[in-house]
């Protein structure tokens, strides 16, 4: 994987504004985690259709973190699931532990 996460969407849509910078950059920090643990507990269950609800979640942070192939990696993994098509798991996995890893340092 070459892309990594950064925060230039989010200072695109904050305008200058660091108030509503931190904002996001705090909803992301709250809700990320969450999210992927829920994501992670349907995946283990093969519950894939819950799964791809939490990608689709998931996908839109990937997208606000700068990644533009990480974001076709999860609409395509969204897709996958669905059909209990579980492939991309590994690829999926290293956006995430990547963007967790981000996280910690922002």
């Amino acid at each position: 994987m070459t892309e990594t996460p950064n925060l230039i969407y989010i200072k695109e849509l904050a305008a200058g504004s660091d108030t509503f910078e931190q904002k996001l950059i705090s909803i992301i920090k709250r809700e990320f985690p969450e999210e992927k643990k829920e994501f992670l507990t349907n995946y283990k269950s093969k519950s894939f259709t819950k799964a791809a609800e939490n990608v689709h979640k998931l996908k839109h942070k990937i997208g606000m973190l700068g990644f533009e192939s990480g974001y076709q990696v999860a609409i395509d993994f969204e897709e996958g699931l669905k059909e209990n098509n579980p492939a991309l798991f590994a690829e999926f996995m290293l956006i995430l532990e990547s963007i967790e890893n981000f996280l910690k340092t922002i």
